[in-house]
């Protein structure tokens, strides 16, 4: 990367900070800011090798580490944002069976692993944020949230998974050979050139589908509220806010049990995917865990001593990043015996993620304890 133009470098930065920054947005705008985070993750590639010269022989093992960045926020906005409990263990259940399963992927690389833990836990959440766009989605049933996540996990998530981690086949491609009939190395407008039929055939059945999915849409019951995209409007509109005093963090051992898992098995994805590091797995963990029990301390400490008050958010986070930083360089320095082997940069970065889920798992898992269910909420 030594001899990047200044055009190449500030293509890079651009993506980077836009898979950085975009998901910081999800547990206000959920279902936007999620599509936002999947389509940048889409394209970053082809933006890459599009507009620039870089060389992106590592930037496949940082992509992974980013979808795990944003999809971990996606988790932590469930917490904060849906008030069925069920629907929320269902989202749970999703997500840390996709984090068992990468882990086990980037330990013994097979790839039919991804297949076997798919990403059903991603369309999940998408799926329930557009019924949450017009309607009450905490009174569906239990059942509707089971039938949404297994239709989801075998229809879409099974043949996905299989075509892109173990067929390892290229959408592109195979569409330019297979439908347009053409080589995969020729361009979209080649491909038409051959084959126009295909595109009107494709217009006129998204035509049907929009179609048939208003007249579907006309036999649904009523909406609950106008549209939005606004989680803080929803809650307003259904009642979900603070009943009294919210606390520092959660209560209850169990919750710092699933900060350290959390944590942990996020730290040990993006430890393994990163180019270039080399530790004990087992040191990784052990640090991270550390680090989030001094949170936990520390949160005990403020609550006792008063220093509870209000904190903005970035402000937050930032602090704790500071803490996170020194405590992690701490632990890793007794869990070694000396200094680790890893850059300031990355230190930096792994400091923030640990800082980043501590925090917004503890304010948004604080505010839901200070929440009071409301007495019309279905759950069976």
């Amino acid at each position: 990367m030594a001899n990047v133009s200044a055009h190449d470098w500030s293509v890079f930065l651009l993506i980077v900070g836009l898979r950085l920054v975009v998901p910081l947005f999800i547990p206000r705008f959920p279902l936007p800011a999620l599509l936002a985070a999947l389509v940048i993750d889409g394209i970053d590639q082809t933006v890459f090798a599009t507009f620039t010269d870089l060389p992106l022989d590592n930037y496949q093992s940082y992509d992974k580490a980013l979808d795990i960045y944003y999809l971990t926020i996606a988790y932590l906005s469930v917490i904060r944002n849906w008030r069925n409990p069920f629907a929320l263990g269902v989202a749970a259940a999703l997500w840390y069976y996709r984090l068992v399963g990468v882990l086990a992927f980037e330990l013994t690389g097979e790839r039919w692993l991804l297949m076997l833990f798919p990403n059903t836990f991603e369309y999940f959440v998408i799926a329930i944020e557009v019924v949450r766009t017009r309607r009450d989605a905490g009174r569906l049933a239990n059942r509707a949230f089971v039938w949404t996540a297994a239709l989801i996990w075998v229809f879409i998530k099974l043949p996905q998974e299989w075509w892109i981690h173990v067929a390892q086949l290229d959408f592109t491609d195979e569409f330019k050979e297979r439908v347009l009939g053409v080589p995969g190395t020729s361009t979209w407008a080649e491909g038409v050139a051959n084959r126009p039929w295909v595109v009107v055939g494709l217009l006129v059945l998204i035509a049907v589908l929009v179609i048939v999915g208003l007249r579907l849409a006309r036999r649904l019951p009523p909406a609950d509220w106008p549209f939005t995209l606004d989680s803080d409007v929803i809650a307003r509109r259904v009642g979900w806010i603070p009943r009294g005093p919210v606390a520092v963090a959660p209560r209850g051992v169990g919750h710092v049990l699933e900060k350290v898992a959390l944590a942990g098995l996020v730290s040990m994805i993006m430890f393994l995917s990163w180019p270039l590091l080399d530790a004990r797995l087992s040191v990784v963990f052990l640090v991270v865990a550390a680090t989030v029990v001094a949170f936990a301390g520390l949160a005990v400490w403020r609550a006792r001593t008063g220093r509870a008050g209000a904190v903005h958010l970035g402000v937050q986070v930032a602090v704790n990043t500071v803490i996170s930083v020194v405590a992690m360089l701490v632990f890793a320095a007794l869990a070694t015996r000396g200094a680790a082997d890893l850059s300031a940069g990355d230190v930096l970065l792994f400091a923030y993620i640990v800082a980043l889920i501590v925090t917004l798992y503890d304010r948004y898992s604080a505010r839901r304890e200070a929440m009071v269910p409301s007495p019309e909420l279905v759950t069976v």
